[in-house]
C-alpha cells in the first residue's frame, strides 16, 4: 500500500454561513479550500446546507433558490480541476423532481458523488419532514483512495427504529473508514455534552473516528455554536474546536493496519452560563450584521434588564454602534437615572435623557375625552411604557437603528413585560433568559469579559443596578414581587411548566403552593398572544417561546391541578388498533 494511502489530511471548515447569500457562501467556501491547500490537506468539509445557509426553511422550496445553489456548486466542482483538495460541500439539490438535503463530493473538477439526508428531523425547531424527500443509507464516498462516510447531521442522532435507519451501521458495513459529519446543531445549554455522548455511541458501535463539523453563527432565534469534534476509534478526544467563533483546522490521519487516527488542538470549552452569555453575544451580533442594521438603539431604565442588554449589545458590535436613550417620566427615581447614566459611561456608548411626561400627558388628555365617565386605571398606567415604545420606534426610524427589546422569558411568560414597551422593537438577547438568570448574567460579566467581545473589561454594570430589588414599571415604589412570587420560585414554576410542560399536579407535588401554581399557569396560558407579537430573540434553552413552542391562543383547556385519571385499556377493542395500522397502510 502506498505511502499516500496511509496518510489522509482533512480540513474542517466550521464557518458561519449567511443564509441565502449563495456566492457570499461560496466565496467562504472558497477561501477555506485555499486555506487546506497550503496545509496540504486531501478534502475540506462543511457544515450541512452550507451553501444555502441552515436552516432554510420555506426559501428552500423556490426554484430560483434550488438553481442558485446547484449553479454555485457546479462553479465550486469545475475548480476542482486544479488537483487540489476535494470538496464536502452541504446544498439543497434536485433529483428527479424531489428536493433532498444533500452533500456534494467535488473533485477532479466535477461532483464526484452526492449523498442525501437519510433521517429528517421533525421536532423542536426542525421541519424537515415537510421540505425534503427522505435519502437512502448509502455507502461511503472515496476521496483520495480511502472510503469516507457521510452521515448528515440527524443521520447519527438515533439508533435504527421504524422511523430511522442507522446510517453509521450501514456504513460500517459497507466498507467506511472515517465517518465525517456536516452539522446544523443549534446552541441550547449543556447540548456539547449529547453531542458527545451521540458521537460515543457510534464510534463504539462502528469502531471508526468520526469527526462531527458544526456550523457557527446566529440565524434569527437559533444560534449556532460550533464546538466541532473528533474522537478516534477508541473514544480518546482527537480533536476539539473552539465555540462561538469559526476555526478552520487541518486535521492528519495517519493509518496503522485497519485504523485511522489523528491528533488535532483541543480549544477549551465555555459552559453554562458564560456560554448563555455568548450565544446572546452572538445572535444579535449576527441578526444586525447579517440584517444590515448600521447599530442598535435601546431604552436604558436604570434596571437589570437594559443594563444586560446594553452589555450584550457593546460586546456584539462595539460601543460606536450603541445608542442608549434614558426616558424618565414621573415614578422614575433619581437612583434609576443616576445608575442609568452611570452604566453608559462604563460602556462608552452614545447616551440621552429625553424626559417624556408632556407625551404621556397629551395621551392622557385624549383618553379622558374619550372615557370621561370611567376612572383612571393600568391603562393610563401602561401609558409610559407604550410611550417609550413609540420614541424609540421613532428614533428607529430616523437613524435606522434597530431597536433592542428586553423583556426576560420570567415577564414575557406571566404577560409583565408591556407589548408595546418591553418588547417591540427589532430583536431581544434575552428573551429566552429567565429573570434569575439575567441577575446571574449580569454579575458574570462584571468579572470576566468573553473571547472576542467588544465591550470593556471590568465592571461595567453598577452594582447597584445587580443588588436592587427589581421594581416595576407601573410604579416605581410597588415591588415585581408585590404581585409576582420572588423570582426564584417563579422561575422555578416557569420552569417546569414551559421545559418540563408538567401538570400542575406534579408540580404542586413538588411542594409549591397550589394557588400560585394554577395563578402562574392562568397568567402563562392569557399571555400567549403577547407573546406571538414579541420581536424574535436568541434561543438558549431546549423550549422557547419562539419555534419549538406552539400554543393556541384561542384555548379554552385549562389544568385543574388535580391527578390525571387512569387509562382504562378495557375499553379499547382488541382490533381497533390493527385497523388503524391496515388503514394507514
Amino acid at each position: 500500500m502506498t505511502e499516500r494511502l496511509n496518510a489522509f489530511a482533512v480540513t474542517l471548515a466550521q464557518l458561519n454561513p449567511t443564509m441565502g447569500d449563495v456566492e457570499g457562501n461560496a466565496a467562504k467556501a472558497r477561501s477555506a479550500r485555499a486555506q487546506a491547500a497550503a496545509d496540504a490537506a486531501d478534502l475540506v468539509l462543511f457544515p450541512e446546507l452550507f451553501i444555502a445557509g441552515y436552516p432554510p426553511e420555506d426559501l428552500v422550496q423556490k426554484p430560483a433558490f434550488q438553481a442558485a445553489c446547484r449553479a454555485a456548486i457546479e462553479a465550486l466542482a469545475r475548480e476542482t480541476a486544479d488537483g487540489g483538495p476535494a470538496m464536502l460541500v452541504g446544498t439543497p439539490w434536485v433529483e428527479e423532481g424531489k428536493l433532498y438535503n444533500a452533500c456534494a463530493l467535488l473533485d477532479g473538477g466535477r461532483i464526484a458523488s452526492l449523498r442525501f439526508k437519510c433521517n429528517l428531523p421533525n421536532y423542536g425547531v426542525f421541519d424537515e419532514k415537510r421540505l425534503f424527500e427522505r435519502g437512502p443509507a448509502a455507502g461511503p464516498v472515496t476521496v483520495r483512495g480511502v472510503r469516507v462516510g457521510v452521515p448528515i447531521c440527524e443521520d447519527i442522532w438515533l439508533e435504527e427504529s421504524e422511523d430511522y435507519e442507522n446510517v453509521v451501521e450501514t456504513l460500517a458495513e459497507t466498507g467506511a473508514e472515517i465517518i465525517l459529519v456536516p452539522n446544523g446543531s443549534p446552541y441550547a445549554r449543556d447540548k456539547n455534552d449529547v453531542r458527545l455522548s451521540v458521537a460515543v455511541a457510534r464510534v463504539t458501535g462502528s469502531g471508526l473516528p468520526l469527526v462531527y463539523l458544526n456550523q457557527v453563527g446566529g440565524q434569527d432565534e437559533l444560534v449556532f455554536d460550533g464546538a466541532s469534534f473528533a474522537l478516534n476509534g477508541d473514544l480518546s478526544l482527537a480533536a476539539q474546536l473552539p465555540a462561538f467563533e469559526e476555526s478552520i483546522v487541518t486535521l492528519r490521519f495517519t493509518r496503522n493496519g485497519d485504523d485511522w487516527r489523528c491528533a488535532g488542538p483541543i480549544a477549551e470549552q465555555v459552559e453554562g452560563d458564560k456560554a448563555d452569555y455568548a450565544a446572546c453575544v452572538l445572535g444579535l451580533r449576527d441578526y444586525v450584521a447579517k440584517n444590515g442594521f448600521p447599530g442598535v438603539l435601546l431604552g436604558i431604565s436604570g434596571g437589570i434588564d437594559s443594563a444586560l442588554c446594553a452589555a450584550i449589545a457593546v460586546d456584539a458590535l462595539g460601543a460606536d454602534q450603541v445608542h442608549g436613550v434614558m426616558l424618565p417620566y414621573r415614578y422614575t427615581a433619581a437612583h434609576s437615572i443616576a445608575d442609568a447614566g452611570e452604566l453608559a459611561g462604563h460602556l462608552g456608548i452614545r447616551y440621552e435623557v429625553l424626559p417624556i411626561a408632556e407625551a404621556v400627558n397629551g395621551f392622557e388628555t385624549i383618553l379622558s375625552g374619550i372615557f370621561k365617565n370611567l376612572p383612571p386605571d393600568v391603562t393610563e398606567e401602561n401609558l409610559q411604557a407604550r410611550t417609550r415604545g413609540t420614541l424609540l420606534m421613532a428614533i428607529s426610524n430616523k437613524t435606522g437603528l434597530m431597536v433592542v427589546t428586553t423583556g426576560n422569558k420570567s415577564e414575557m411568560s406571566v404577560g409583565y413585560a408591556t407589548l408595546y414597551g418591553d418588547m417591540n422593537g427589532g430583536f431581544n438577547p434575552i428573551k429566552d433568559i429567565y429573570k434569575t438568570q439575567v441577575f446571574r448574567l449580569a454579575s458574570l460579566r462584571n468579572g470576566w469579559k468573553p473571547e472576542g467581545a467588544l465591550g470593556p473589561a471590568g465592571e461595567i454594570i453598577p452594582p447597584d443596578i445587580i443588588t436592587r430589588p427589581p421594581t416595576a414599571e407601573l410604579r416605581e415604589d410597588q415591588r415585581d414581587q408585590d404581585s409576582l412570587p420572588p423570582y426564584d420560585v417563579l422561575d422555578a414554576i416557569l420552569e417546569r411548566l414551559v421545559e418540563r410542560e408538567q401538570s400542575l399536579d406534579q408540580i404542586i407535588a413538588a411542594g409549591f403552593d397550589r394557588e400560585l401554581v394554577t395563578r402562574i399557569d392562568h397568567l402563562l396560558n392569557v399571555a400567549e398572544y403577547k407573546r406571538r407579537q414579541a420581536a424574535p430573540g436568541v434561543k438558549v434553552t431546549p423550549r422557547n417561546f419562539g419555534r419549538d413552542r406552539r400554543y393556541p391562543i384561542t384555548n379554552r383547556f385549562r389544568d385543574k391541578g388535580e391527578p390525571m385519571p387512569a387509562v382504562d385499556e378495557t375499553l379499547v377493542s382488541p382490533g381497533s388498533k390493527a385497523s388503524i395500522d391496515a388503514f394507514e397502510g
